[in-house]
């Protein structure tokens, strides 16, 4: 079964607070992209890579990634649109329609393992859909106007990750259905929409998602470690 996976790096990421998009910042001397694309090289299940980035970082983008570089499971570089769910929506387009598992990844999560997106896509073969995910192990609460309400049973809570990997037309369909000012925070949540169950594979390794720049050096941690 073919498998293409796209990488969504075209959020603005404000929260990061830095003149460019959290994903282009530097980790141990490349782009946090690079690290998250070098993971999907890695990994064995993956045919394809279709990378969505900012329409400003295009160029950029594509002299980085694709001219003389060893990431070569990329097949294309492409603008991504003004949400998440608009850049997934271009990224489906771009693929193939002879492709018969999708994955969609964060690129603002650079420590995936290669055997925890196998692991996803395996399972998303024999499920139709499935995504990575870590349980709960923190205590909860629900609160409102910063006062606790109450505290919240944990027990079957998972995270939700990325990669999240599906059958080409389960999650085409899922898109087609999504309304326009509906703006879903992963894409389980549409595949949910349609009645199906999706598969939970907990993580093995942490799969951070960089969101300030102090996560930078937690990036750069593991993958030391990993190394």
């Amino acid at each position: 079964m073919k498998t293409v996976a796209i990488i969504l790096a075209a959020g603005g990421g404000a929260r990061f607070g830095a003149d460019r998009p959290k994903q282009f910042a530097m980790a141990l001397g490349k782009p946090v992209l690079w690290h998250t694309l070098a993971a999907f090289q890695s990994a064995s299940s993956i045919d394809d890579i279709v990378l969505v980035v900012p329409q400003e970082e295009l160029e950029y983008a594509r002299e980085a990634f694709l001219s003389n570089s060893p990431l070569d499971k990329i097949g294309k570089v492409i603008a991504g649109g003004s949400t998440r769910s608009d850049s997934a929506r271009l990224g489906l387009a771009a693929i193939p329609i002879s492709t018969e598992i999708i994955a969609i990844h964060d690129g603002a999560r650079p420590t995936v393992a290669p055997s925890d997106i196998n692991r996803v896509v395996k399972t998303a073969r024999a499920e139709r859909a499935a995504i990575l995910a870590s349980p709960v192990t923190s205590t909860l609460k629900r609160a409102a106007a910063k006062y606790i309400i109450n505290t919240v049973e944990r027990e079957g809570l998972f995270l939700a990750e990325t990669p999240q990997a599906f059958r080409a037309d389960l999650i085409r369909e899922a898109y087609q259905k999504l309304g326009e000012d509906s703006l879903p925070t992963d894409d389980a949540q549409l595949v949910e929409a349609l009645g199906f169950k999706v598969c939970i594979v907990e993580s093995e390794f942490l799969n951070i998602k960089v969101t300030t720049k102090e996560d930078i050096a937690l990036v750069e941690a593991i993958l030391k470690a990993r190394k």
